[in-house]
């Protein structure tokens, strides 16, 4: 862990002090959900003492607006698929439930105001997601809400420096960030559509229980296939 730019370094991993619950939240389309964020997860959750991690998937993904994503209850489902057997990480439909677009600030508005007293949010991005970040909404409200832990976007990528580079253009996040070294994983949801619609294995690349829902319900396929019903909202 590499705790970035000036102000109060961040407790090391296992170490989180007395009293204080830390809750990652890893958001995004999750279309589909990989093996990527799922080692990325079980990395912040060691190394920030994280109690929980919260998969919220995106109703409406402001930032897609423009192109075609999966209905919102098949990721949904899909993410639940992918989190079985870890007690650690929950699926929150929130962002499912909530009418117009998903907007990462309103979510650590919710989040900030249910949770109990003591309780210490860390949203969990990527480096490429932080690039990014200063074109969200209220992104000054999102770094007061929460911490983030940012993890590297594929094996050359330094998530410190992205860090140092991202406090730099926004001094209200000096102090609030911590770097992953790693997982180094250049697994994308754009690549596994791609693989599908090319007729590829995703083996080794999602857990095989979304998989199964892949090729249950014809997800990625070129035009003409037949899917079978959507699960019920």
């Amino acid at each position: 862990m590499t705790a970035a730019g000036p102000g109060p370094s961040v407790p090391a991993a296992g170490s989180a002090p007395a009293g204080v619950r830390r809750l990652g939240i890893l958001g995004g389309t999750f279309d589909p959900p990989h093996l990527g964020h799922l080692a990325v997860a079980e990395e912040a959750r060691e190394v920030i003492d994280l109690a929980r991690v919260l998969f919220i998937p995106a109703g409406r993904p402001w930032q897609k607006a423009d192109r075609p994503v999966t209905p919102a209850e098949l990721r949904l489902a899909m993410v639940e698929r992918a989190v079985e057997g870890n007690p650690a990480f929950l699926v929150d439909r929130r962002e499912v439930e909530r009418p117009g677009p998903s907007y990462t600030v309103d979510t650590l508005r919710e989040l900030a105001a249910a949770e109990p007293a003591g309780t210490e949010l860390w949203l969990i991005v990527s480096t490429e997601a932080l690039a990014s970040l200063a074109t969200w909404r209220e992104p000054e409200h999102i770094m007061q809400l929460a911490r983030l832990c940012v993890a590297p976007r594929g094996p050359e990528v330094d998530a410190a420096a992205a860090v140092a580079r991202f406090e730099s253009s926004l001094p209200a996040a000096a102090g609030r960030l911590v770097a992953l070294d790693r997982p180094r994983l250049a697994i994308s949801s754009t690549e596994i559509r791609e693989r599908v619609r090319a007729g590829r294995s995703i083996r080794y690349l999602v857990p095989d229980a979304v998989a199964e829902l892949v090729t249950r319900y014809a997800l990625y396929r070129p035009d003409g296939s037949d899917p079978a019903p959507a699960p019920d909202a």
